[in-house]
């Protein structure tokens, strides 16, 4: 039976698959799945047994069914069938008696005319009685040769309906298993994609050791020779809590459920470090939660990301804040830099730092969180590296970010970006707007540049990759002294061109096995953490950048609690608190522009928003209108005073 009370599932297309040693799942690929727990791997293996046998009963009977029918016609679809049936034959029955009434009065019709034509008329009226007899006789004929065939429409329609209703049947199961071989080819590629990792990166395991390794991040699910992982799918997984200070992955009976009762204020008091000592090196594992991407990404094609109300699945627990402080991962290529005397020398590490900022994006194809107005970032590494670094969200529409760094061993950076993103279907297009400026205190060399579109392919089918541009260095008469050659995602050497009359780019290149040993190597990326893949491919300096900090200001990223609860996998209470700092946003937005109104209407001055720690000024350098560092943050910080900071989370 298919159609009956809400919960049934038909045991003749039912998934039945073993999740561990007591659990076990029966899904019908849609809305019905039910996970069940058996009191021990015994008891399981005799209800899965029993379940495949019926169910291996249920599809030879539906294999079987004869004409009749009945196994595989619904009790609603036969009592709709009966009733078109009732009614074709109520209407044929009428029809018949209609027929009856006209061969009556057809007879009758025909014995009149006969009489006239008995009488003596005139000639040509006794034509017209014949020909009117003749028709009477043909309409009467006509009318008999329709009803015999409304009744047999009416027996074919009942000999042919159950067939019928059969074929229809037919194609709703094979729309079903479609559906759930789909379904199931996503899990397996979900799973193969696991098993990969798991094969290649997870340290071997001695036998006996019951899943235990050496890593602490690493999850345990029992003994790891005791299951068939080809049958583990991930379709509704249970509720993964995580504790707040490690990344272990709970899954199955070892679930506990009372780390969600603790306040995010709490959980953050307990969380935040010294930073000045010793830096983290874990967060927690990414969860493995399905998502039915196509439903969301269907509605998006064409749309702006930034406005796009994207699920947390989507994104990785950082803000774009926090990717943008990420450029300053390779900081030593500038404080190289600093030192040189030679400004083409500096200009060679320069180009070098402006290739390294993209080398954080090998594997990461998840979004940033998009930071909210007035939201901030401070990475303090004065101490440890000689530099300190502030973003602030500047604006919301269009998303703008503005970034500066000071550093004691002699340079500047600063930036404004704006990001325009576009999502097409198979990809996804990233084009930061905005200059970058880099000033270096002893000469007073001051170099700019703009980065580049990045572009994520596959997003929907296939491996997702990313590609980006590299370029070259040269001096402003075009002629060069030094080439850099590399890849943004591994590393760049430079070379120095040996001085010759007529020397240009091609004759240099041509040289260049001439002059090896003039190589130099400037930048080479830093190996990815241990088990990165399972966090998100965060490099070392990533995984510090959301690590809870004390003092800082309470509009710091680190304090964002949709990133927060995203970072600790509790992913549905994540897309929640996102959904509500989103409305405080729009409700925020609407009311400075019904301020902004009642001003216009009064001709009263209106002060719009304005970022706390950057103030918009036209660059004396490219004329562009930028936001630059007003100053003051780190002596609030000193103070502790943040009166000033708007109240965004």
């Amino acid at each position: 039976m298919r159609h009956t009370c809400r919960g049934t599932i038909n045991l003749a297309t039912a998934n039945i698959t073993v999740e561990d040693s007591c659990n076990f799942i029966i899904s019908n690929g849609g809305a019905q799945t039910y996970h069940l727990k058996a009191s021990s791997e015994v008891e399981r293996q005799r209800w899965v047994t029993a379940l495949e046998l019926a169910k291996a009963k249920a599809v030879k009977m539906l294999e079987e069914s004869d004409d009749s029918g009945d196994e595989s016609v619904s009790q609603t679809d036969k009592t709709e069938l009966q009733s078109t049936l009732r009614t074709l034959s109520s209407k044929v029955e009428d029809l018949s008696t209609c027929n009856d009434l006209i061969a009556k009065h057809g007879t009758a019709l025909q014995r009149s005319l006969s009489e006239l034509e008995s009488l003596r008329l005139p000639a040509d009226s006794t034509e017209k009685i014949k020909q009117v007899n003749e028709r009477a006789t043909l309409f009467r004929i006509t009318s008999n040769a329709m009803i015999n065939a409304c009744r047999d429409f009416l027996l074919l329609a009942q000999t042919h309906s159950k067939k019928w209703q059969k074929s229809l049947q037919h194609e709703r199961d094979q729309r079903i298993r479609l559906e759930e071989t789909l379904e199931q080819l996503a899990k397996q590629h979900n799973h193969l994609e696991r098993a990969f990792r798991g094969a290649t990166v997870l340290p071997a395991i001695a036998a006996g050791s019951g899943g235990s390794a050496k890593d602490p991040c690493c999850s345990a699910k029992g003994d790891l020779s005791d299951e068939d992982d080809d049958n583990e799918f991930f379709d509704a997984p249970e509720i993964i809590t995580m504790p707040e200070s490690m990344g272990h992955k709970r899954t199955g009976s070892n679930i506990s459920g009372t780390s969600s009762d603790i306040s995010l204020d709490e959980q953050y008091k307990h969380q935040v470090e010294d930073t000045k000592k010793e830096k983290r090196t874990r967060i927690p594992y990414k969860p493995n939660y399905s998502l039915n991407l196509w439903s969301i990404m269907k509605n998006c094609i064409g749309k702006e990301l930034s406005k796009i109300p994207m699920p947390v699945n989507f994104n990785e627990p950082l803000s774009m804040l926090q990717r943008l402080t990420e450029d300053l991962e390779y900081h030593e290529l500038l404080d190289h830099a600093a030192k040189c005397e030679s400004s083409l020398e500096q200009l060679c590490y320069v180009a070098a730092f402006t290739v390294s900022s993209y080398s954080t994006t090998v594997f990461r194809t998840s979004k940033p969180f998009n930071p909210l107005l007035g939201e901030t970032f401070e990475l303090d590494r004065l101490e440890e590296n000689g530099y300190r670094s502030l973003c602030e969200q500047v604006s919301h529409h269009p998303p703008a970010a503005a970034h500066h760094a000071d550093s004691k061993h002699g340079w500047t950076l600063r930036q404004e970006i704006k990001i325009t993103s576009k999502f097409r279907g198979k990809y996804l297009s990233i084009m930061p707007l905005g200059t970058i400026h880099c000033v270096f205190h002893a000469s007073g060399n001051h170099y700019t540049w703009k980065k580049v579109t990045t572009t994520v392919h596959n997003i929907i089918v296939g491996k997702l990759w990313i590609d980006q541009v590299t370029g070259e260095v040269m001096d402003p008469a075009g002629k060069v002294h030094f080439l850099l050659l590399g890849t943004w995602d591994e590393k760049m050497d430079c070379f120095k061109v040996a001085a010759g009359s007529g020397d240009n780019g091609a004759e240099g290149r041509q040289r260049l096995h001439e002059a090896e040993e003039s190589r130099v190597p400037l930048w080479k990326r830093n190996q990815l953490p241990k088990y990165a893949e399972n966090m998100y491919y965060f490099s070392e300096l990533a995984l510090t950048l959301n690590a809870p900090e004390s003092g800082t200001a309470p509009t710091d990223s680190r304090r964002r609690p949709d990133q927060r609860l995203m970072e600790n996998g509790r992913w549905d209470e994540a897309n929640a608190e996102k959904q509500r700092l989103e409305e405080k946003q729009r409700l925020a937005r609407k009311r400075r522009e019904a301020e902004a109104a009642r001003a216009t209407e009064d001709g009263t001055l209106y002060d719009p928003y304005k970022p706390l720690w950057f103030e918009r000024k036209k660059d004396p350098v490219t004329q562009e209108l930028a936001h630059v560092y007003r100053g003051g943050y780190w002596e609030s910080k000193e103070k502790q005073d943040w009166s000033g900071c708007p109240d965004i989370f």
